[in-house]
């Protein structure tokens, strides 16, 4: 077996330079809360064999130029494990990172509550949500880091609980540990790949890339910034369609630009949010994330011209909220025929999912700037508009309902469909006089900036 990398260790690995904090003093007690025989005699041990005397290391380091408060576990003491000791450490450290003003990044390699505090133990995850709800309450970022294994109470606070969920390759990472699952359990369940395939983490990155990674991520993650995003450039088409139809074809043509290009055009680089926190994913459905743009931090969620999946939508929620709680803008990209509609997407929850979406971008108090780059098919497109500060490129169309399904509704024959998506008025130059969309040089040459 691999031998585990130390708390210092790990700290060694992501940090520039790292600043112990003081430890809390706490009266001692023989054997522990519970009196438990044998305890102060295994904790003995563990320091000696550690250095260290308890299962955590809390301090402020630079990672990559940023400042923060570091969480490091030491899996050799005791397993990693939780008790009143480790509470008073991360109870400091958060204090800490409130006070100066600092992200929070837990190093995390834990199995979880300690055995011999009983009770005591497990409360301190309670502790611990305190203190990571008012650390997202005062807008500050947590990136969790999950090494192995990471299971049990600290998967369930530090790590899952973070705002961004790295992961090491091959982690152990569940809330049930190596000892407490069922004997016919699949262990590829476990693992930080399959958390990051069911949307409860974001990456797996490799060792050698963990500085730069988290680095890239906390640089981003502590530039607020009160402008709005600026529109983007459209890559595509300049002039505005003739007509309904012409509009519904030039957005479904596969050679115009989709989310990529655009993100590409616009962001120096990026970092991507992955999952809906809620067991899915949909990566080719909506992409999310933060990146640079002129300087700045800009959040981005960012249809492909796809049927968009409820846990898409969820995950664009996820991003929304936490770019508001930083104080960082929002650029979102419509581009979908509408949100899926089979019967599975229908289990998974698409109506609350494109609702929460509506919700996350109507109490945003950070500025939504959105643009229209291709298909806008009904509500699964609206929910990521902003109303006021919406935008469309020539290529793109928005409508209440696709062209062929409106036609439908009305009882229209096939070939009335063209003539039907005239009647919707869904062009750009439409939407902007029903004071749908705004216009701009960038978007319509010669009209200067336009509000209806």
């Amino acid at each position: 077996m691999t031998e585990r990398p130390s708390a210092r260790a790990a700290l060694a690995l992501v940090t520039d330079d790292f600043t112990e904090l003081p430890a809390p003093e706490r009266r001692s007690r023989p054997d522990g809360p519970l009196g438990w025989q044998g305890y102060d005699d295994a904790r003995a041990r563990a320091a000696e064999r550690t250095g260290e005397q308890e299962s955590v290391v809390c301090g402020t380091g630079t990672v990559e130029g940023t400042r923060a408060v570091l969480i490091s576990f030491e899996f050799g003491f005791l397993g990693g494990s939780l008790g009143e000791r480790t509470g008073d450490r991360l109870e400091q450290a958060y204090t800490h990172a409130r006070a100066h003003r600092l992200p929070v990044v837990p190093l995390v390699a834990t199995g979880g509550s300690r055995m011999q505090e009983g009770m005591l133990a497990l409360t301190q995850l309670q502790r611990v949500a305190r203190q990571s709800a008012l650390t997202r309450e005062a807008g500050l970022a947590q990136i969790a880091v999950l090494r192995d294994p990471t299971t049990g109470g600290g998967w369930a606070t530090l790590g899952a609980g973070a705002d961004v969920v790295l992961a090491l390759p091959g982690a152990q990472v569940g809330f049930a540990g190596s000892r407490v699952r069922p004997p016919d359990a699949d262990p590829a369940a476990y693992t930080a790949e399959a958390q990051v395939a069911t949307g409860s983490a974001d990456a797996v990155v490799e060792p050698g890339e963990l500085r730069a990674v988290l680095g890239r991520w906390l640089r981003l993650l502590t530039r607020p910034s009160e402008a709005p995003a600026p529109v983007p450039a459209a890559l595509g088409a300049r002039e505005l369609p003739v007509s309904g139809w012409d509009a519904v074809r030039r957005a479904r043509d596969p050679r115009r630009p989709r989310a990529h290009a655009y993100l590409d055009a616009y962001f120096t680089e990026r970092v991507a949010v992955s999952g809906d926190r809620c067991g899915g994913t949909d990566p080719d459905g909506m992409l999310c994330g933060f990146g640079e743009h002129e300087g700045r931090t800009v959040a981005y969620a960012a249809q492909t011209g796809t049927a968009t999946r409820p846990a898409g939508y969820r995950t664009a929620a996820r991003l929304i909220r936490l770019a508001d709680r930083l104080g960082i803008p929002v650029l979102t990209l419509v581009d979908t025929p509408g949100a899926a509609n089979d019967a599975e997407a229908e289990r998974q929850g698409a109506g609350p999912a494109i609702a929460d979406v509506f919700a996350a971008v109507a109490s945003a108090r950070t500025p939504v700037t959105t643009l229209v780059i291709g298909e806008g098919g009904s509500g699964g497109a609206l929910a990521l508009a902003a109303p006021g500060t919406t935008w469309a490129t020539p290529d793109s169309y928005f409508s209440v309902i696709a062209p062929e399904l409106a036609a439908a509704i009305l009882k229209r024959p096939p070939q009335e469909t063209e003539a039907t998506a005239g009647q919707l008025r869904i062009r750009p130059q439409d939407l902007a006089e029903l004071g749908v969309i705004r216009t701009g040089e960038q978007m319509f040459p010669g009209t200067g900036d336009r509000h209806s």
